[in-house]
């Protein structure tokens, strides 16, 4: 049964609606997300919302590294800002363009297209509105692209600071969700979403707790088992900075049973961790207790088991923290054990696995380096045992930890080889004084493996370090 969320915690105050377009026939098989060229392996979308582009401080900018045999190849790239010939706009400073990134096939024509948000975009007379670009996949990788429409620019800012892609309302199309700020802080786009038909529809609502913060970070995945996907919402109290997280049901109309309460955590992923046919959630939450009361000592990770109304109020979540007795390290205030979350199978056994950043893990006498750590699945749910860390520390592993890296700070889960074992991708923004980097460690049956890991910054993708382009501040989503 559904359950509806706290009025005091979780309250949906605004909606705004349009006309429904009539949908496009569905002609080829939708493409995997982030396959941008459709050749069955997942490409790596970076974004990099501090870099310079044309001059123009943080305008921001996008590197898609194309998936390859061996891995993300990163001689073979594709660079994207707003001064990209096809792309709408021009490169501004402050439009962060990179700071948010998603991928679906919207128009279902075989190949994955890439969703970049610019949440600093300024629009008409509107300073921080923010703007949506859709970068169109072709069997050549990505070009071409349109601006989303935002259906309630005048009661937001910063559209496009999170972002989601999934069939939100189960009519079989692929829906973007947007979160911005202010009374409208979460937005939708409904699909289908073509290169030149126009978009009529889109909703949004707002939150009591999310006005000043809005809707910071999104992610989707099929929680009931039904092929309908349901959206995880993060957002703040206002006044407290306390995290909120809730799960949508885009499938009700009225936006007010729409919503179940979750644990409070800033970011999130969705995959099926038992193999029940239900997706699991598991929500980041690296605060201490003394910031927020959803935290914990050094951070924590829960996770939210799915069944066929959402949460599945049987079963108790699985709370992990370095303290969680399986776990590599120890919990210490400030490691941010949680920062970054991405659940796929690493292994192939059938069984999602989970990528857990913590960004400020210190290292010898480095300070906030950063380390991740792999946990995986099984018919009983998440397990610690087998359990391994990584960091620049660790043999094998290119780089040195130094302070302020922030290694772990986002981590991604995706199968860049196309032999359906997902690949360990983690970004340190913080890298060499804010330029950043990625690394990429190749899954095999026994897990993510150093052997051949590779490492690259932003000047090897085209991306400027002119002051501090904090590359790797969004990854695949």
């Amino acid at each position: 049964m559904r359950t509806r969320a706290s009025a005091a915690a979780i309250l949906s105050v605004a909606l705004t609606s349009l006309a429904l377009a009539a949908p496009a026939a569905h002609a080829t098989a939708a493409a995997a997300p982030y396959d941008f060229n459709g050749d069955g392996r997942a490409d790596l979308a970076i974004g990099a919302p501090g870099a310079t582009v044309g001059g123009k401080a943080k305008a921001g900018a996008v590197s898609v590294v194309y998936g390859s045999a061996s891995g993300p190849k990163s001689s073979t790239y594709r660079l994207i800002t707003q001064n990209t010939a096809g792309v709408p706009g021009t490169a501004e400073a402050d439009d962060a363009f990179g700071t948010a990134v998603a991928s679906a096939d919207l128009n279902t024509d075989g190949y994955a297209d890439l969703i970049v948000g610019a949440p600093g975009e300024d629009t008409d007379d509107d300073t921080n509105n923010g703007t949506v670009a859709v970068v169109w996949g072709s069997a050549s990788g990505l070009s071409g692209a349109r601006t989303l429409p935002d259906f309630s620019s005048r009661d937001h800012d910063h559209f496009g600071q999170s972002l989601a892609a999934a069939d939100l309302d189960g009519d079989g199309d692929q829906d973007v969700a947007v979160g911005s700020t202010d009374l409208i802080g979460l937005n939708f786009v409904d699909g289908p979403i073509t290169k030149s038909a126009a978009l009529s529809y889109g909703s949004g609502s707002g939150f009591s707790w999310a006005s000043s913060y809005g809707i910071t970070s999104l992610s989707a995945g099929d929680v009931t088992g039904t092929g309908i996907d349901r959206l995880v919402v993060h957002g703040r109290v206002s006044g407290t900075d306390d995290a909120v997280t809730a799960l949508v049901d885009g499938t009700i109309g009225n936006y007010t049973d729409w919503l179940q309460e979750l644990p409070g955590g800033y970011v999130s992923a969705v995959g099926d961790i038992d193999g029940d046919g239900h997706a699991d959630i598991a929500v980041g939450n690296d605060r201490e207790t003394s910031a927020d009361p959803s935290g914990a000592k050094g951070g924590k990770v829960t996770v939210v088991y799915g069944g066929p109304d959402g949460v599945d109020t049987r079963r108790a979540p699985s709370v992990v923290t370095q303290d969680t007795p399986g776990v590599p390290g120890t919990a210490e205030s400030g490691d941010r054990f949680g920062s970054g979350v991405s659940l796929a199978d690493v292994n192939g056994d059938g069984y999602a696995d989970l990528a857990v950043g913590a960004a400020h893990e210190s290292i010898g006498s480095a300070a906030a380096t950063g380390s991740v750590t792999v946990l995986y699945g099984s018919a009983a749910g998440l397990r610690t045992t087998g359990a391994v860390s990584f960091s620049q520390s660790t043999a094998g592993v290119p780089g040195t930890p130094e302070t302020g890296d922030h290694f772990g700070a986002r981590v991604a889960l995706t199968d860049h080889t196309g032999d359906h074992r997902a690949d360990l991708t983690v970004s340190a923004p913080g890298e060499n004084a804010g330029d950043g980097a990625v690394w990429s460690l190749r899954g095999t049956a026994n897990g993510p493996t150093v052997t051949g890991s590779t490492s690259f910054g932003p000047s090897t993708t085209g991306v400027s370090t002119t002051g501090a382009p904090a590359y790797g501040t969004a990854l695949n989503s």
